[in-house]
């Protein structure tokens, strides 16, 4: 059961079996939820993508239909089987008698939805990455479904395509590490150093950080939208149909373009970022170009380097799975695909920012 909303209605969306032997059979405890949540005033039942079912849907729209009367929402199930709506007008055709009400869920309830919910996201996130390693397993020994050429497209797509954003960010980042360092170290006749600052700002830190923030932007949120639409085409059920692994022929070389070029990009963006600095102390703090070249050579250190190149491939793997985790979960909507592409960029920045400090505490820790 999937739910979505278009201005005051909750679309809920039934597919697969509904049967009584099934375990766990959904309610609508987290429909109650919803329509607290986002004041639905209309729900519809889409059952277009149910498979098998019996009383147990019946059981599921006569339940919907008393809240529904309890809390005065209007109830659609044009959507739903022609045996299942003719079942619930003669089940609410006798006149109801006195029994059990369901009233809003309470605040336990509350948090059993959330802890349920944030267990059912984990689960499909454990099982995303397992699919992820074997077909990254199938891959590496020559077993893997995919054609080179779409991973030369999307290498492309990540790589040179961003390269004109990635150039005036990083001349941008560059510049501002410049004037902030400068007007600091001038007071002290020590604006020489503004090299120093805008090497070990740029390798560090800022060449890796804006990279990955531009990239889940605009790669992160355009593979969820991608693998969404591809999902309301039902493009990914054909491709099941078929015998072919989505993880292999979509999902893998999608990952592997970021997760390469991520760190080329931020080779790239340091570099440009440097330049960006000189730009900076030539033009106004009354530095040459020499001056600059020689003091950014003397500050170079390796350790630096490394540490923004092992940022750049732990953002890449980041971004690259939360894009596609949010494209592969997408439900069969045109609001879901919207939905799925923010929050693929929401998620990809939020573990950005957090892998980022964890690394940086790890690296200070390390002396590295």
């Amino acid at each position: 059961m999937a739910l979505h909303h278009e201005d005051d209605s909750l679309i809920v969306c039934l597919g697969g079996n509904w049967l009584l032997s099934t375990a766990c059979r959904p309610g609508i405890g987290e429909i109650a939820l919803n329509v607290e949540e986002y004041r639905v005033r209309r729900i519809a039942v889409d059952g277009t993508d149910l498979k098998e079912w019996d009383s147990c849907l019946i059981l599921f729209l006569f339940q919907l239909d008393e809240y529904c009367r309890q809390q005065q929402l209007e109830l659609n199930v044009e959507a739903a089987p022609q045996g299942a709506q003719r079942l619930l007008r003669l089940a609410t055709a006798v006149t109801a008698q006195a029994g059990p009400t369901h009233a809003a869920p309470s605040w336990l309830e509350r948090i059993g939805l959330k802890v349920q919910q944030l267990a059912g996201e984990a689960h499909e996130f454990t099982h995303f990455i397992g699919e992820a390693s074997l077909s990254a397993f199938r891959f590496l020994i020559g077993r893997g479904r995919h054609r080179r050429r779409d991973l030369g497209l999307l290498l492309e797509e990540c790589g040179p395509n961003a390269l004109p954003i990635v150039t005036l960010i990083a001349l941008l980042v560059g510049l501002v590490l410049a004037y902030v360092g400068a007007v600091q170290l001038q007071m002290f006749g020590a604006q020489v150093y503004v090299a120093n600052l805008v090497e070990l700002g740029m390798l560090r830190e800022m060449g890796a950080m804006m990279t990955a923030v531009i990239m889940a932007g605009r790669t992160g949120s355009a593979y969820a939208a991608q693998l969404g639409t591809m999902q309301v085409n039902q493009e990914i059920d054909a491709l099941r149909t078929l015998g072919v692994s989505p993880m292999d022929f979509l999902i893998l070389p999608r990952m592997l373009a970021l997760i390469v070029m991520v760190p080329l990009l931020t080779v790239y963006a340091n570099l440009v970022g440097i330049f960006g600095g000189a730009l900076a102390a030539v033009s106004v703090f009354d530095l040459t170009l020499l001056e600059y070249a020689h003091q950014t050579r003397a500050a170079f250190s390796p350790n630096h380097a490394t540490v923004g190149l092992i940022k750049a491939a732990v953002f890449g793997v980041l971004i690259a799975t939360a894009g596609c985790l949010r494209g592969i979960q997408c439900q069969r909507s045109a609001q879901a695909v919207g939905e799925a592409a923010t929050s693929a960029v929401v998620t990809g920045i939020v573990a950005i920012v957090v892998a980022d400090a964890l690394l940086t505490i790890l690296f200070t820790q390390l002396n590295f």
